[in-house]
């Protein structure tokens, strides 16, 4: 299983630097061991196919309105999994060791949007009455959650 791992990888590498113009993208995601998370993001413009080289990751995403139906899936090596093009979706390592995971996108740009930054860390601020209601939480929450710097907490 390990030599069939590393051949994958090997093959990914190569293919890697000759994706350019061919409106694909390549990543490859660390995760740090007891929870590292890829927190609840969306890629506007692209399908993501997720594949699991090592550790064990917890993956989903929530269908559109008005079923917002949750896709769950845990993940071990050679597992693969695709997030659908503009759908929220995350992935949590929840072993105790490192995960590792290439995702290729359907797109050269597939854009990214993190939720939690998007909504609480934009710039100038949502107006707090707006979240205060969208989320149904007290204006208090609100203020205290955009005060936060979110872009470093991915």
């Amino acid at each position: 299983m390990m030599k069939r791992l590393q051949l994958f990888v090997a093959a990914f590498a190569i293919l890697a630097f000759r994706l350019n113009t061919l409106s694909i993208s390549l990543v490859r995601i660390d995760y740090a061991p007891y929870g590292g998370l890829n927190p609840p993001l969306t890629h506007p413009r692209a399908t993501e196919i997720l594949v699991v080289l090592e550790g064990i990751l917890y993956v989903d995403f929530v269908t559109s309105n008005t079923d917002n139906r949750l896709i769950t899936k845990v993940l071990n090596p050679c597992d693969v999994f695709v997030f659908p093009v503009g759908l929220i979706h995350f992935q949590s390592n929840i072993g105790n060791a490192k995960a590792v995971a290439f995702a290729g996108l359907s797109s050269q740009n597939p854009g990214v949007i993190t939720i939690v930054n998007a909504v609480f860390g934009s710039n100038p601020p949502i107006n707090p009455d707006v979240l205060t209601k969208a989320f149904q939480l007290d204006k208090i929450i609100v203020t205290y959650l955009q005060s936060k710097f979110w872009w470093d907490n991915n």
